[in-house]
């Protein structure tokens, strides 16, 4: 199975709208509830930072009898430090998105917890692109 969406940055009033659809889906193929919980966290947690650092991103979802597999491409800054921003608790998100409660620091670390595997390409000034994993 295939599904892709599309994010656009400081939308977050439909963010989450991918991770709530790959949520039913996975329940619908009786996918085990801890393996959709952990999913459905690493794939909010990533749609989240689309929204509140990116101009616009696309999520491609892959499911199949092994897993399921989320690319996340962005246009955005890029992650300057990427160890720095896999700390928890740190944030370069605006006070402007803290103060509607998002952009607390666990963005990235929630994702790498919930994941079989996490990988992350980034360029300053470009855009970002995770590859998500999560083993059935």
């Amino acid at each position: 199975m295939y599904f892709e969406y599309f994010v656009e940055g400081g939308d977050f009033t439909n963010a989450g709208y991918a991770s709530s659809q790959i949520k039913k889906h996975l329940k619908e193929l009786g996918v085990d509830p801890s393996v959709i919980k952990r999913s459905v966290i690493a794939l909010y947690e990533a749609e989240v930072n689309i929204v509140a650092h990116a101009y616009r991103g696309k999520i491609k979802i892959f499911i199949n009898k092994n897993g399921v597999k989320m690319l996340l491409e962005d246009e955005g800054p890029g992650i300057a430090d990427v160890g720095l921003a896999m700390k928890k608790g740190f944030s370069t998100a605006s006070e402007a998105v803290r103060e509607m409660g998002f952009g607390a620091g666990m963005g990235l670390p929630n994702i790498n917890e919930n994941s079989d595997s996490f990988n992350i390409d980034t360029v300053v000034g470009k855009g970002t692109t995770l590859e998500i994993i999560i083993n059935f």
